[in-house]
């Protein structure tokens, strides 16, 4: 293999690497569930024991103490994120007849999806693409309303312990994805190709909390919140928040992918993605856990339009976020059966749009669920919406639309919007995509 693609590849890591590497004193991955103090959700009480003293109410929830199970969505998201193809958007074959390798196609090919034709033997091409989610909903519930109740130690006692906290919380989640690869020919049906993501992930988080006194009503110095901006006060209400950014190095992706059969206008590849976990998975940028994922691209050619079917199988190992980042332990991060059909047409030698259905089945994964709680003590009962979680396999659909140009020579520009076409998982409307490729020769 020739030097110059490497050392390419070596000086374009170069270029995006500096600055990007300072991380949070938090890391992000505990970030919600220490929102409330390494402690929890504690409650002032000047309730007295019968040893004289006073003593702190400790409520706990679902959402807090199994907030793992967002990271375990995130990190499932961040493993099977679409990234844009590393397939060259310039692939040729050779002409027997003429003794030259011309194009094969006069698209310039799928953008998050694959094809088979291959980029030819000692060709190589160079890409940079950045992707922009904002995820909004985490199984169809708004990330920026949701409730949670806190139920005191032995609610089930009454009293006063059947006092509850209800939370209303805002989750902001943005993760900005640069994206370098390199694609080179390691012979006329057979691609090496290596996929280097830099990520930042940013979180903000804002639970605003409320004394509901379903046992103590009449009695607020049972259950209260001290005002440290105004000693000596307290109230029924409080908010907390807490946020971190993180950038850096993602997990690296190496692709080997090989055209196995060419009859006419159709053809077929098999590959494998091997991805690394390169990315510190305690600060969101990576999921924690090695992962293959074999995969079939076929692909049909006629005049200007050239359709494409995917399929793939992603294997994710063990990982901290599906276990627990404090303590170390960890567990399997859900697999994902992968899917997509498309087609992408040349309109001229020089544009050409891509479409794309992506779909994936997600395999027996943590799920949020909508649901309610009721706290009674005596005669006086109250209802609250709440969330608790399950797990379960789910199924996900995005639709994708976009051009790629050439702007010059082998230079092309590339544009898409992937938007979601259901609710489950974690989710975003509408992700942007803007990048550049140049083939060589």
């Amino acid at each position: 293999m020739s030097r110059k693609p490497v050392i390419l590849m070596l000086l374009s890591l170069l270029c995006v690497c500096p600055g990007t590497l300072a991380q949070t004193r938090e890391k992000l991955a505990l970030l919600i569930r220490n929102i409330y103090g390494p402690n929890g959700l504690v409650v002032d009480s000047e309730d007295f024991l019968p040893d004289g003293s006073n003593h702190s109410a400790h409520f706990n929830s679902a959402f807090q103490s199994n907030f793992t199970q967002f990271n375990i969505a995130l990190a499932s998201q961040l493993a099977a994120v679409p990234i844009p193809s590393p397939a060259a958007g310039f692939t040729y074959t050779f002409d027997s007849s003429t003794g030259t390798f011309k194009r094969s196609t006069q698209s310039f090919g799928p953008i998050l999806a694959d094809r088979a034709e291959t980029i030819g033997r000692k060709r190589y091409s160079l890409g940079f693409n950045y992707q922009a989610f904002t995820f909004d909903s985490l199984e169809g519930v708004d990330l920026f309303n949701v409730p949670a109740v806190f139920t005191h130690d032995d609610f089930q006692l009454g009293g006063g312990r059947a006092d509850v906290v209800t939370t209303v919380n805002s989750i902001e989640a943005t993760v900005g994805q640069f994206t370098a690869f390199l694609s080179y020919g390691l012979a006329d049906k057979l691609d090496l190709a290596l996929v280097v993501p830099i990520v930042r992930t940013r979180l903000n988080v804002v639970s605003d909390a409320t004394i509901q006194r379903i046992g103590t009503a009449g009695n607020p110095r049972v259950h209260f919140f001290r005002n440290p901006a105004a000693p000596g006060t307290f109230g029924s209400q409080k908010r907390f928040f807490s946020s971190g950014t993180a950038s850096g190095l993602g997990d690296l992706i190496v692709r080997l992918k090989g055209n196995v059969l060419e009859k006419g206008h159709t053809g077929l590849a098999l590959g494998l993605d091997v991805r690394v976990p390169t990315g510190d998975e305690r600060d969101l940028l990576g999921s924690g856990a090695m992962g293959a994922k074999p995969f079939a691209a076929l692909s049909f050619i006629y005049k200007r339009f050239s359709p494409h079917i995917n399929l793939g199988y992603q294997w994710n190992g063990d990982s901290l976020l599906s276990g627990d980042v404090g303590t170390g332990r960890k567990e399997d991060l859900p697999d994902q059966l992968l899917y997509v059909a498309g087609i992408d047409i040349g309109i001229d030698d020089r544009f050409s749009f891509a479409f794309d259905f992506l779909g994936q089945r997600v395999i027996d994964s943590p799920r949020l669920i909508r649901t309610a709680f009721t706290a009674t003590a005596g005669a006086t009962s109250a209802t609250f919406p709440d969330i608790r979680f399950d797990r379960a396999s789910f199924s996900e659909a995005n639709g994708a639309t976009g051009f790629k140009a050439n702007l010059a020579g082998r230079l092309l520009l590339n544009f898409n919007l992937l938007f979601r076409m259901n609710k489950t998982g974690l989710r975003d409307k509408v992700t942007p995509l803007l990048g550049i490729e140049y083939s060589f020769q």
